[in-house]
């Protein structure tokens, strides 16, 4: 099967957003919360229709299976490590939910060696949820028509780091039979 069909495509526009998104976060004024927020709202929005789109056509491919989970660790560090640059999220939060990232994206990799896989759960969507939306109104702050999205994005971000961590425990204990049996 060919990699180049439209799961795999909405991935590498992903990627493809991240430096737009970056530079447009040191934008003067209004326009350097817009604009990025614009840049990593689509690039959120290919996260979800890649996904759709490869299991609705059952166009899973290798190439799809690893950069799609790449290219959204990218987009999220990328975007955290913007918002503790910009003192709009608390760096704590930022190094726990890149933390986990790291080790859930290893423990993937290493379960795929053993040809076995640490399946999406529902609440890991949930904390996906949270995450975009803390993102999302963290970039904004007052940026859109005055809100003030700062406490409610700090809120949501709070959130996620608990889910990220709860969710990462669930893979964590899922794969450990396996992985002792492999040791």
């Amino acid at each position: 099967m060919p990699w180049i069909h439209l799961p795999n495509i909405l991935t590498a526009i992903r990627i493809a957003l991240i430096p737009f998104f970056i530079a447009s976060v040191y934008l003067p004024g209004a326009w350097g919360k817009i604009l990025p927020t614009l840049f990593f709202s689509l690039a959120a929005i290919t996260d979800w229709a890649d996904g759709y789109a490869a299991r609705r056509w059952g166009l899973l491919t290798p190439f799809g299976k690893f950069f799609d989970p790449v290219a959204d660790k990218l987009l999220i560090v990328s975007a955290l490590v913007l918002l503790v640059a910009e003192g709009r999220a608390p760096l704590v939060l930022v190094l726990l939910i890149t933390a986990r990232e790291i080790t859930i994206t290893g423990l993937r990799e290493y379960m795929s060696g053993l040809g076995s896989s640490v399946p999406v759960s529902s609440l890991a969507k949930w904390k996906t949820g949270f995450q975009m939306a803390a993102i999302i109104m963290l970039l904004l702050q007052d940026g859109l028509l005055g809100l003030p999205l700062t406490l409610p994005g700090t809120l949501c971000l709070y959130i996620c780091t608990i889910l990220t961590w709860q969710t990462g425990y669930q893979y964590l204990a899922q794969a450990w039979p396996r992985i002792r049996s492999s040791i």
